[in-house]
């Protein structure tokens, strides 16, 4: 402590970050000061309250510093450094998925669709949305109103008639020429003008265009229009902030329930509610002096373009705030947290929301270390059993094997631990060698890197996979480690799984009810749904890049004729032997031979 005390006496006392870092080289702590020097020291000279900080100060080997030139260039790199290090005890809002956009796409034709990361100069993106329901719910509604197309490109340019969509009046079929390229475009402009919030411009010009029609008596488009309309006003019943002064903001309200904290993110875009969304943030200490509130605008906002307006229930340094957002290059952004008004009863309900996500999320916990405690009790080991891990293999006749490993620890599934394995070098259907390939790769790693082990592996097999298993794991030098085999048995059915041990024991007929018996079922199932959800996928990916043209019999000419009759390669998955036949030149013996190609 006193080498640290001399180390620390030399900071400067200017903006910047520093990293305390233990006798392991692991960066266990990131923070951002204003004055280095000042900060720092206060870490090292005074008497902490909290358990956790006593810890980490006494787990510190040296600390490093970066300075910059500003607070809010320290608080731009302390987010970067504490996403790549993700040290244990920085509290930190983790979000693994980017936020769901509605597209509108820059074809000639344009289309809406539902969009998820990067964004292109091309197209119009509206959001984020807060989940993909949210996403889908309005691109349903835009059809309803504006019948805008939703089928890929690669369909659209080979239909040669409507599809269902069109018939239940969800899209005006620009593929077949059903309606003019400047009909459609305009459409496409009253789309977007409803999704920038300019609901009365769209009723006044889909008004105007009722009018018009009725005038010339053309009394059916008139009754589309008309219908549009009273679609359009159900829709802005349903969906439009009455009582909110503002177009575009977020309503960010925290709550703490058995001793976790939420944050929850209301979400309000072009005058419109759009749903909330809920955050738990990793290694939050309510001991800790911390504004959760402003580290979480600095984490959230970081990967967030804010909207202009973000109401909040704490005071925060409002001007560190406004200086990240413009080294972020973000427009201007207003801070309200002197609640007053029709935001007050927004931000009840943001923290309302937060309340019912803390307690579900504490109930489910509780559920989890029922569960977990008796496991612990249903099997017979010397230890307590905590991380575990479970593997399974998918594939369809041997072709394009996948074998999953899903990760359980701290009471809950860790999904960012979840790995997919390609299996190749083995015999295709070889279930046997899949588990040795799997297995021999995932641990053979752990070993060398010293990465941390589980202590429990579920094998989905019954005695042949329970032994392969045990074969590698004893090569490997994992011993110590238990290994279970989840037989599903004769009968094949949910609750009479047999457990294969070592030494030749099986745990069978186990009550049905019993919590760590579920436990286990829930973890084989969830490897079972990872692996069988890579498989489809590696199998796709093998068949999309596949041409019709590989099949036996099917040349240029014949495949012109299938996509033009199905409208696409997906079409022609889906046909049966009796529609593929209905093709011109397509006869039984080929039909059948397309189908089992795809099928």
């Amino acid at each position: 402590m006193k080498d640290l005390k001399s180390l620390v006496s030399n900071f400067p006392s200017l903006p910047g970050v520093y990293r305390m870092i233990n006798s392991s080289q692991e960066v266990i702590y990131i923070g951002k000061a204003k004055n280095l020097k000042k900060r720092v020291t206060s870490y090292l000279s005074r008497t902490h309250e909290s358990p956790r900080t006593k810890i980490m100060v006494g787990n510190i080997d040296h600390i490093e510093i970066t300075i910059t030139n500003t607070e809010a260039e320290a608080l731009i790199l302390e987010n970067n450094l504490i996403k790549k290090f993700m040290p244990r005890y920085n509290v930190i809002f983790r979000d693994d998925k980017s936020y769901p956009y509605l597209a509108v796409t820059g074809d000639q034709y344009p289309r809406i669709k539902f969009h998820r990361g990067i964004q292109r100069n091309d197209s119009q993106y509206f959001g984020p949305f807060p989940n993909t329901n949210a996403v889908r719910e309005s691109i349903h509604l835009l059809q309803k109103v504006f019948m805008l197309r939703t089928c890929e490109n690669s369909i659209f340019k080979n239909r040669t008639r409507p599809c269902l969509e069109h018939q239940i009046k969800r899209c005006t079929a620009p593929c077949v020429g059903l309606i003019t390229e400047l009909d459609y475009k305009n459409d496409t402009k009253q789309a977007v003008l409803f999704l920038n919030g300019k609901d009365n411009e769209v009723i006044k010009n889909l008004s105007n265009k009722m009018n018009e029609y009725s005038e010339a008596h053309d009394y059916e488009k008139a009754a589309t229009y008309r219908d549009r309309i009273q679609s359009l006003r159900q829709i802005r019943l349903k969906q439009f902030v009455s009582d909110f002064s503002e177009d575009d903001a977020d309503v960010i309200a925290s709550s703490v329930s058995s001793g976790l904290i939420c944050i929850n993110v209301v979400m309000i875009r072009a005058g419109r509610h759009l749903g909330d969304k809920s955050f738990f943030p990793k290694n939050h200490n309510q001991s800790v002096e911390i504004n959760i509130i402003e580290t979480f605008l600095t984490q959230y906002y970081d990967n967030n373009i804010p909207p202009p307006v973000i109401v909040i229930e704490e005071k925060v340094d409002k001007d560190l705030i406004k200086n990240f957002f413009q080294l972020k290059s973000f427009p201007e952004v207003k801070i309200i947290s002197r609640i007053i008004g029709d935001k007050r009863n927004w931000l009840s309900m943001a923290k309302k929301n937060a309340e019912i996500a803390a307690q579900q999320k504490n109930v489910l916990k509780s559920n989890q270390a029922a569960r977990h405690a008796e496991l612990n009790k249903l099997l017979p080991f010397s230890r307590t059993i905590n991380r575990i891990e479970c593997f399974d293999i998918s594939h369809t006749m041997g072709e394009n094997t996948v074998a999953s490993c899903v990760v359980y620890d701290k009471f809950s599934m860790q999904n960012k631990d979840y790995r997919r394995y390609n299996i190749k070098n083995i015999t295709p259907g070889d279930d046997y060698a899949a588990m040795r390939e799997v297995l021999t790769r995932r641990y053979t790693k752990m070993v060398s890197e010293d990465a941390l082990k589980p202590d429990l592996i579920l094998i989905d097999g019954g005695k042949g996979q329970f032994s392969i298993a045990k074969e590698v794991i004893d090569e490997i030098g994992m011993e110590d480690t238990f290994l279970v085999g989840v037989s599903k048995g004769v009968e094949r059915k949910a609750g009479k799984e047999k457990l294969i041990m070592g030494n030749n024991k099986v745990l069978s007929n186990i009550d049905e009810t019993n919590l760590g018996f579920h436990l286990i079922q829930q973890i084989r199932d969830e490897a079972h749904r990872f692996a069988i959800a890579g498989h489809r996928a590696r199998r796709a990916k093998t068949r999309l890049s596949s041409s019709v043209e590989d099949i036996e019999g099917i040349g240029s000419k014949k495949r012109k004729s299938l996509l033009a009759y199905f409208g696409g390669l997906e079409g022609i998955k889906k046909a049966n032997i009796d529609e593929l036949i209905t093709v011109e030149g397509i006869d039984t013996q080929l039909a059948e031979k397309i189908y089992n190609y795809f099928h």
